[in-house]
């Protein structure tokens, strides 16, 4: 049921485009910019600026730009390498994802550039999606762009989810947290959210660097303190978290009152749309709907166990022939304790073929809608319940590949092996609302 599954995949994909998110909530009435119950006289300002940051950025910027056309004067987005588009009035600059460079902080520091020459007269449009809390980034005073690499990558590697990786990116950086949006005073700021968070919470979207911070400096200390990282992050991270917390450094933007008025935030795409999209169309190719899950978190293996028993237990429900399809997402994690390359959703995928060895009639897709699954080109991998046996014909240990955290070689050498095709790889998509995780079920 391969074909199904990325018919369903493509669906999501689709329903997440950020252009059409984009074209969907925002609408033009003469003079009037109407986003999300807003409406904005432009009479009113004397520029139009565009800001940003993200995976699904460029299309965004691409839609903002056919609306407003000449009213916008300028403005600076930054994407992910590859994931440009023709735009003619908004700059773009390319950086790394998902550890940031050289390149990223050029242009974070410009856009803080930007903000501060705005004024009262200023419309600021803020675009945020996907990868923005890697590609806007700028460390705190003291703290190197090496340093915060550093930190992040042993955060995330340490298996710290999206929240706690988020609580201290925000309180070692000039940006994240709500200290966008400061530099944006006292301009307008409207700013338009593509989702990849579970919840959609504003303040974990790109680190929230246009909303009050729900975290401190002590939230921070004690994601380092819970995965034992207090003596392997860089001394000047350890001291400047320690330093806020004991009051010496400000605190990011905790007052909603700072923030009304003259700043909007508007979630213009999120996951839902995407399982609804995908929902339909397995619908539409005869299947059973149902939806396990819009939060998938925790550990991928975990998550892995938890599908195939759903898809087991519909297995052996089904009382007449027919297709089940079970539709899950949100955001898994990886804990790396191997040297090996691979992403959460290669990883989910082949723990699951482990859980469902030697069982007919059960097929997984998991891919990440952005088209990338961690620092590999693939998006994911669809499994079955042949493709174990599959792998050990061809003298491939899963298990050693599993715990050697190096799925991206096992799908690899797996395609090369029996002709097929279990690796996803679908290229930049242009979006990025978590991943999503179809199982069919005959």
């Amino acid at each position: 049921m391969k074909k199904e599954a990325l018919e369903i995949f493509q669906a999501a994909l689709e329903a997440a485009d950020p252009f059409k998110a984009v074209k969907r909530s925002l609408r033009l009435e003469r003079d009037r910019l109407l986003a999300g119950g807003e409406a904005y006289d432009l009479r009113a300002f004397e520029r139009v600026i565009v800001v940003g940051a993200g995976k699904g950025t460029a299309p965004m910027a691409e839609a903002v730009e056919d609306l407003l056309g000449e009213r916008i004067e300028g403005g600076l987005i930054i994407v992910k390498y590859g994931h440009t588009r023709p735009l003619k009035r908004v700059l773009q600059v390319e950086a790394a994802h998902p550890l940031p460079d050289e390149s990223g902080v050029r242009a974070t520091l410009e856009i803080i550039r930007l903000l501060e020459g705005a004024d009262e007269k200023t419309l600021l449009v803020c675009l945020l999606s996907g990868g923005a809390s890697a590609l806007l980034t700028a460390p705190c005073e003291g703290i190197t762009l090496e340093e915060k690499r550093a930190t992040t990558g042993l955060v995330m590697g340490a298996g710290a989810d999206i929240f706690e990786l988020n609580a201290v990116r925000k309180h070692i950086s000039r940006v994240k947290g709500g200290r966008l949006a400061e530099f944006s005073r006292p301009a307008t700021l409207l700013t338009l959210i593509m989702s990849d968070v579970i919840g959609d919470r504003l303040d974990t979207i790109a680190s929230g660097p246009t909303v009050p911070d729900e975290t401190t400096f002590s939230d921070a200390m004690a994601v380092v303190d819970k995965y034992g990282l207090y003596d392997r992050l860089p001394p000047s991270v350890i001291g400047h978290l320690r330093e806020g917390v004991t009051g010496r450094i400000q605190e990011t933007p905790k007052g909603k009152e700072d923030f009304s008025g003259r700043t909007k935030n508007l979630i213009v795409g999120s996951l839902k749309g995407s399982l609804e999209a995908a929902s339909a169309r397995a619908s539409e190719l005869g299947f059973s709907v149902t939806l396990l899950t819009s939060e998938l978190r925790g550990e991928a293996r975990e998550a892995a166990r938890y599908l195939a028993g759903k898809a087991l237990e519909a297995g052996h429900r089904v009382s007449k022939p027919g297709l089940v399809c079970l539709l899950s997402g949100g955001e898994t994690t990886v804990t790396v304790r191997g040297k090996g390359t691979g992403g959460r959703n290669q990883e989910l995928a082949l723990a699951f073929a482990l859980e469902v060895e030697g069982t007919s009639g059960i097929t997984l897709l998991s891919g990440a809608t952005d088209g990338t699954d961690g620092p590999t080109d693939a998006a994911g991998a669809v499994v079955d319940g042949a493709t174990v046996e599959k792998a050990r014909r061809a003298g491939l240990d899963p298990e050693a590949f599993l715990d050697a955290n190096d799925s991206y070689a096992f799908f690899e050498r797996l395609d090369t092996s029996t002709g097929e095709n279990y690796h996803l790889k679908t290229g930049p998509t242009g979006t990025n609302v978590m991943d999503v995780q179809i199982i069919i079920v005959e």
